[in-house]
């Protein structure tokens, strides 16, 4: 039985796992490993198996990644594809940790903006709760109005006693 080093199989790994997804059959090719081995190495990662080799970003602390973000700060795009080739790190990856430092440092909300905030979502439901409570008494006078007419017609009050009505209540 072969033993393959822990970088050969991370790297591997990293190829037939997201964003790079190459098909076994092609690695078999290109490195002559098994395909059952490779197989089994994807089965592993895909489970978080503790055998299967880890991605070394993974057991990163935050200070860790603020210092691989210090380190790449000034490094051109060639250094830093080697860079992350060395370490085992994707470009997205540092993308994101530059951000996330980024924010940390963005001033954040102050309380009085924050108070605003919740102050104006609670009267926002306030009033989208009266108007649909407004809206609910419109529907019920409407069909007030349609049954009232409804009633005149079906008792059929002739046009004069109407008028007779209508001028005795005022």
């Amino acid at each position: 039985m072969n033993q393959y080093s822990e970088e050969l199989k991370a790297s591997l790994i990293a190829k037939m796992l997201p964003p790079n997804n190459v098909r076994v059959v092609d690695l078999v090719r290109e490195t002559g490993i098994p395909k059952d081995t490779l197989y089994t190495w994807r089965r592993h990662a895909h489970k978080g198996d503790a055998s299967a080799p880890k991605k070394p970003a993974d057991g990163l602390s935050s200070e860790e990644k603020f210092n691989v973000v210090l380190e790449t700060a000034n490094l051109t795009a060639v250094e830093l594809g080697e860079y992350g080739r060395r370490k085992g790190l994707f470009p997205q990856q540092l993308s994101a940790w530059r951000e996330t430092c980024r924010q940390a440092h963005a001033p954040l909300a102050a309380q009085t903006e924050r108070k605003a905030l919740r102050s104006q979502a609670k009267e926002i439901k306030r009033l989208e709760a009266e108007l649909q409570r407004k809206e609910k008494a419109l529907a019920e006078a409407a069909a007030l109005l349609v049954l009232q007419k409804k009633v005149r017609l079906r008792w059929a009050e002739p046009e004069d006693e109407r008028s007779t009505w209508r001028s005795a209540s005022k």
